[in-house]
C-alpha cells in the first residue's frame, strides 16, 4: 500500500473475505522486494502479493520484475500485477519476468473510454484457478476460459470499446511498442526537467513513473486550485488524492498524448502559477523540456 490504488487493492480483497498482511509503503516511494520477501518468508501461507506496477495516485513504478524473481520461487504464491496505467505505457513482458496475474484497464495507455478490463495468467496462475474458492461469478476466469475457447465471452461484451481497442491495437501495431515506450520515457524525462527548471518538486522519490509525473504544489499554493485554473485554459490535468489532495497535480504523458501536448501543458502551467502567487520565469519550463525532446531518444 504506498498509494490510493494500493489502498484500494486491500479493500477490494476484504470485501471479499480475504485475509491481508498489508506492506505500507510511504507515499512517493517504491516498494522494497527484499521486505516482501521477509513477508513471505515470516509467513509461508501467503497465497498472493498483489501490487500496483504504476500507482497512478503517486507517479511511482513499482519493482514488479523484482518481485516477480522473488514469487517463482513459492510455488504456492502468485504474483497479481495490477498495470491499469502500465499496460500500453511502458515495458511490462510478463512471460518474460514471470508475472502471474496481469489485469488492467482501457482508460490509461490504452486510449479508449472506461468500460473493458483485461487480464491474463501464466499457467500458474490457472492452477490457482482450479482451486479457488473465492466467491465469484461474472469475474469467474475459468467459465471465461471456456467460453473463449469457443471464440465467445461468457457474457454481453462491451462491443463499442471492443472495435475502438481494435483501432488502438492497429496504432500499436503500425508504431510499434518499442516506438511508444521511448516516446513515453523521453516525454517523462521533459516533465521532470520542466518541473526543475521551475523550481518545483518531484513527488515521486522514488522511480518515477514514464508515463505520467506528479509534482508538488508549490508552498501557498493549492493543488486542486492548480488543476481548476489549468482546466479554464482547456487543458486537463489530475490532482491529488485522499491525503495528497491539494499536496500535489499530476501531469500525463501517455497514450494519445505527444509532444506538443506536453509543452503546451507546460507552458499554461507557467502561467497558472505565476496568476497563483508563485513565480515562476516565463518559458523556463517550456525551454527545459523542448531542450530534451529535441535530443535523440
Amino acid at each position: 500500500d504506498g498509494g490510493k490504488f494500493g489502498e484500494r487493492w486491500a479493500e477490494l480483497c476484504q470485501v471479499y473475505g480475504i485475509n491481508v498482511d498489508l506492506l505500507k509503503v510511504e507515499w512517493g516511494y517504491a516498494v522494497d522486494p527484499q521486505e516482501v520477501a521477509r513477508r513471505l518468508e515470516a509467513n509461508p501461507a501467503i497465497k498472493a502479493v498483489l501490487v500496483q506496477a504504476n500507482e497512478t495516485s503517486t507517479a511511482v513504478a513499482h519493482p514488479v520484475k523484482e518481485l516477480a524473481a522473488i514469487t517463482k520461487t513459492k510455488p504456492n504464491t502468485i504474483l497479481v500485477v495490477d498495470a491499469i496505467s502500465a499496460l500500453g505505457g511502458y515495458p511490462l513482458p510478463m512471460d518474460e519476468w514471470g508475472l502471474d496475474i496481469v489485469v488492467a484497464g482501457s482508460q490509461k495507455a490504452m486510449m479508449l473510454p472506461p468500460g473493458m478490463a483485461f487480464a491474463a495468467l501464466s499457467p500458474k496462475a490457472w492452477e490457482f484457478v482450479k482451486t479457488s474458492r473465492c466467491p465469484k461469478y461474472y469475474f469467474d476466469f475459468a467459465k471465461q476460459l471456456k467460453s473463449q475457447q469457443k471464440n465467445q465471452t461468457a457474457y454481453t461484451s462491451a462491443v463499442t470499446l471492443t472495435l475502438g481497442l481494435m483501432q488502438v491495437l492497429g496504432w500499436v501495431r503500425e508504431q510499434g511498442l518499442e516506438k511508444i515506450f521511448a516516446r513515453n520515457a523521453k516525454m517523462a524525462r521533459a516533465a521532470r526537467a520542466a518541473v526543475q527548471a521551475m523550481g518545483l518538486t518531484m513527488f515521486s522519490k522514488q522511480n518515477p513513473s514514464d508515463v505520467l509525473t506528479a509534482v508538488e504544489a508549490p508552498a501557498g499554493v493549492d493543488g486542486q486550485k492548480v488543476v481548476a485554473e489549468m482546466r479554464k485554459k482547456g487543458i486537463w490535468i489530475a490532482g491529488g488524492q485522499a491525503q495528497a489532495k491539494g499536496k500535489i497535480f499530476r501531469i500525463a504523458h501517455m497514450g494519445y498524448i505527444d509532444e506538443q501536448d506536453l509543452l503546451g501543458t507546460i507552458g499554461a502551467l507557467e502561467i497558472v502559477l505565476n496568476e497563483l502567487g508563485y513565480k515562476v520565469a516565463l518559458g523556463s519550463g517550456v525551454k527545459a523540456a523542448q531542450e530534451v525532446l529535441g535530443k535523440e531518444a
